[in-house]
């Protein structure tokens, strides 16, 4: 079964066409700048080289209709003909409490999705747009949905709620969702596979390190807890996210500056976090540079960063009595040597103990970065979030056909 996966954003469309075999990607490819004249497609199919293609790309359908252009053309293509994808999986953030694991896309399934545009008004109206645009342009190929959330269903109502009146949880479903849900459980499962142990005897530390990040505490290869809250804002400090604040400040910075709701919500989510407090950049790399150079407000974003990833690490081990393994994983959990240096000389109360040599080591694959005499395993894992996506459609549209 071939599947193409699709990550549709509000101006840009990632994909990736899987031959479900042997799980191989058969090409993977961007979209960008969808709404303008100038969009660019970027184009990877696997054994030949990367095509760009500059035109007008106005909305999702067109650009899905770019996309399987190429895959079916006759020098960069890797399909003879579009009936050859058997099935498109998305990926979608919320999925409230109604998705508690992947789905078939129909008409609830939609309808759900819309209704949870205010729980992620960034996301999910791009994701319904990507949905909109395979349907129009593959209308006979079924869909499948894997969300970000539905991981976390796990976590007990302790974990979950909030200390709020109980009302509007019960009205409005207000309690904590997390987010990179496909992430976490991919990791927490390699993880558990490298060291060759059963997941359902491990405690495990998942940190999703990107512009985004959240940690995950995964106990039996169950979510119990996840520091991002009923919207990706909470938790961590990130590139351009504020992550934890006191409540009170959002009324009284609004009332001061005179601001309104979606202000603040803008402040707060795209002008906060390393870029506010840096001054300079939302990117790690940057940072860092800035930080060996001297420059006061780098070193300052970097040492706030770490110390609020180390505090949910160091909570999420007395979540769980105690942490077997502890992994990195994406952008920056899995580039950053310094991050993962500094983050782990401060868990020595764990019984980490890191192998800086193994640290510095740069690669593409799953690897060990602890001491042999570490208590807790460290690891860094690639994620591979399209898999699971590919995955679950696989399963789920077999399961659908065998009925």
């Amino acid at each position: 079964m071939k599947i193409l996966v699709i990550n549709a954003g509000s101006s840009s469309l990632k994909y990736q066409l899987y031959n479900m075999n042997d799980e191989s990607v058969l090409a993977k490819g961007l979209v960008e700048r969808i709404g303008m004249d100038s969009s660019i497609l970027t184009h990877k199919p696997a054994g030949k080289q990367e095509v760009s293609e500059v035109s007008e790309i106005l909305e999702h359908i067109t650009a899905i209709r770019k996309v399987l252009s190429m895959l079916t053309h006759e020098e960069h293509g890797v399909i003879a003909s579009i009936e050859e994808i058997q099935a498109v999986g998305h990926r979608v953030v919320h999925g409230g409490e109604a998705f508690k694991a992947s789905a078939l896309v129909d008409d609830a399934a939609k309808a759900e999705i819309r209704r949870l545009f205010d729980l992620a008004p960034l996301h999910n109206p791009a994701s319904m747009m990507g949905i909109k645009a395979a349907e129009t342009n593959m209308p006979n190929v079924p869909q499948v949905v894997v969300f970000d959330t539905a991981f976390h269903q796990t976590m007990p109502e302790k974990s979950y709620l909030y200390a709020i009146p109980r009302v509007l949880y019960n009205k409005y479903k207000v309690r904590r969702y997390g987010a990179h849900g496909t992430s976490h459980e991919y990791v927490s499962q390699a993880a558990a596979t490298f060291l060759d142990k059963p997941i359902e005897e491990l405690k495990i530390i998942t940190c999703h390190i990107g512009n985004g990040a959240s940690v995950t505490a995964v106990q039996g290869g169950q979510s119990v807890d996840t520091s991002m809250g009923m919207t990706p804002l909470e938790g961590l400090m990130m590139g351009t996210r504020s992550g934890d604040l006191d409540p009170a400040i959002v009324p009284y910075v609004m009332n001061k500056e005179e601001l309104s709701v979606s202000e603040v919500n803008s402040m707060l989510n795209k002008h906060s976090g390393l870029l506010a407090i840096s001054g300079v950049s939302s990117d790690m790399r940057e940072i860092t540079e800035g930080m060996d150079k001297g420059e006061a407000n780098a070193t300052l974003a970097f040492e706030m960063y770490e110390y609020r990833l180390r505090k949910y690490i160091g909570s999420y081990a007395a979540a769980m009595n105690g942490v077997d393994v502890l992994v990195f994983t994406a952008g920056v959990g899995e580039n950053s040597v310094v991050l993962r240096q500094k983050v782990l000389e401060q868990l020595t109360f764990l019984g980490v103990k890191l192998d800086a040599e193994l640290n510095a080591i740069r690669s593409g694959e799953p690897r060990r970065i602890s001491a042999p005499d570490s208590r807790v395993e460290v690891l860094v894992i690639p994620t591979n979030e399209e898999l699971v996506i590919a995955r679950d459609t696989h399963n789920i549209v077999t399961a659908a056909n065998q009925q």
